[in-house]
This record gives structure tokens, C-alpha cells and sequence, in this order.
């Protein structure tokens, strides 16, 4: 990861001398997201949801750019779709939606200028930081209830996961002028975060009698869904206090693929009067 980052970052500023066109572009995407963690450990894509978002680029040169982005998705799994037995015996799930904040530098693999017969399209690579919220929620007796709020793995008061985190955004795009002014974005952007609790999974299962005592019958309920399945979980060893729920050494991710459309203001510059 550090090596692929350290590589984008490295092509971004080696480009700086191609100096061409320069100026702000301004617009929005829609598209679908996608979640990857423990409930989702083999990244399957059947179940995107619906996003969206809004973009601000400013053009340094022909291959070096600017990106601010506010993004919103949202992310759902459940232990029901995996092909892994252990994870249908674990039978969680949840739900969450994200909202994030982007800063991007981009760099376009081809030469490109707006309104250019010759350089109207480029793939480029993106790589930047993040900060996004969340709030996983699980349904029980047919109420979504906040997990956080719950300490399913044991969380004393005041020890619970924050919502708000930080997290690495890399990916890849095209981008295809339409006019001088408009043009066309495809984006594929993964969001690598610093937090294992975006699904509210990552560690082991508590002592049921302590966590009813401290967070009641209903933390209890959704900390513990496991089903008693032959082989897997016939005496409900599965999750026994201390046993694995979650795996806390790979971090959670998301991701977003878009279609965006972006309208370009030019090289704005104060105009020349004559005397």
C-alpha cells in the first residue's frame, strides 16, 4: 500500500514543468459504493448502494491537478451471502451510511487541454487523504438500531470507536472532454481507513452476562446472532466469550465508482484594458 502510494505521489510531482492550462473545474458524480471488511472478506460486489458527490479540481498543468471532493454512499453486507461457512454460522450484518471529505492530487497519464481536438481524453491515477463518518446499524425485531452505542465487543463507557476517522483514497479515472467547458468523469476510488470498526466487527465476543449488565438485553442480541448450524456451530462454541468475531488486523475499506459531470471556468485571469 505505502509502496503503490509513495509511487502515484512521485508521478504527481514529476510532472510539474508541464506547464499548459490551468484553472478550476466544478461538479457532481452519481455512481454506486462498496464495502470490504469482515463481512465481506471475499469482496463480493452483489450488493452496491447507491452515491454520490460533488467536485472541485483546480488544473495545475496538462498532468498535475487538484481535487476537493464531498462524497456520500452507502455500504451494507451481510454473513448470509458468504460462501464461507464460519462466516454464515457468525450471521451478522449491518448497515451504515458514509459521508466523506477528499483532497486529491491526480495525475493524467496523457497530456490533456480542454476544448483540444488532439488531447481531449486521459486515464489518470488519483492518491490522497480522507476524513468520513459513519454509524453502523443492525436490524432487530424489524427497528434498525445504532451498534456504537451498544459496545457489542465489550466496550466500557466512554471506550466506544469513533465515528468520525481518517483513511488513504487511491484509485484510477477517465477523463473525456465533452466541449471546452464540459467534460466527462469515470472514477474508481477505494477509501483504505485506519479504523476496523466501519461494520462493527473486529475483535472477539464478549462475556454475555457483562455486557447485559452494562448495555442491556438488546446489546446482548446483536452482539450474538450465531446460528447453531450442523459441523459449524452445533453447541454454540462459535461464539463463546474471547472466541474470534471479527479479524482486527486488516482494516475496513470502502469504494465508489462514478460517473460525474464536470464544467470547466478556464483560465481566469484579470482582463487587459488598452489605454
Amino acid at each position: 500500500m505505502r509502496i503503490r502510494i509513495s509511487f502515484v505521489l512521485l508521478m504527481l510531482f514529476s510532472s510539474i514543468g508541464l506547464w499548459g492550462q490551468e484553472g478550476w473545474e466544478v461538479g457532481g458524480w452519481l455512481g454506486v459504493s462498496h464495502y470490504f471488511g469482515d463481512l465481506n472478506t471475499n469482496f463480493r460486489l452483489g450488493d452496491p448502494g447507491y452515491a454520490g458527490g460533488v467536485v472541485a479540481r483546480y488544473n495545475f498543468n496538462k498532468r498535475l491537478c487538484f481535487k476537493l471532493s464531498g462524497n456520500y454512499g452507502n455500504i451494507s453486507a451481510q454473513d448470509a451471502d458468504s460462501e464461507n461457512l464460519f462466516e454464515r454460522a457468525r450471521n451478522l450484518s449491518f448497515r451504515s451510511t458514509v459521508v466523506d471529505g477528499t483532497a486529491q492530487m491526480e495525475f493524467n497519464f496523457l497530456t490533456y487541454t480542454h476544448g483540444s481536438k488532439d488531447e481531449f481524453f486521459t486515464p489518470y491515477l488519483l492518491a490522497g487523504f480522507t476524513v468520513f463518518y459513519f454509524n453502523p446499524q443492525a436490524e432487530y425485531n424489524g427497528t434498525w438500531v445504532d451498534l456504537r452505542p451498544l459496545g457489542t465487543e465489550g466496550q466500557f463507557r466512554g471506550e466506544e470507536y469513533y465515528t468520525t476517522q481518517f483513511g488513504l483514497a487511491y484509485g484510477m479515472g477517465l477523463k473525456i472532454d465533452l466541449s471546452y467547458r464540459w467534460s466527462l468523469n469515470l472514477e474508481l476510488s477505494a477509501r483504505h481507513l485506519f479504523t476496523d470498526y466501519l461494520d462493527d466487527v473486529s475483535t472477539v465476543y464478549a462475556d454475555k452476562d457483562d455486557l447485559e449488565k452494562l448495555r442491556g438485553d438488546v446489546a446482548v442480541a446483536l452482539s450474538d446472532r450465531s446460528l447453531l448450524l450442523p459441523g459449524i456451530n452445533e453447541d454454540g462454541a462459535l461464539s463463546q466469550p474471547g472466541r474470534q468475531r471479527g479479524n482486527s488486523v486488516t482494516k475496513d475499506a470502502y469504494a465508489f465508482l462514478g460517473l460525474g459531470l464536470v464544467y470547466y471556468f478556464g483560465d481566469l485571469k484579470c482582463p487587459e484594458y488598452s489605454r
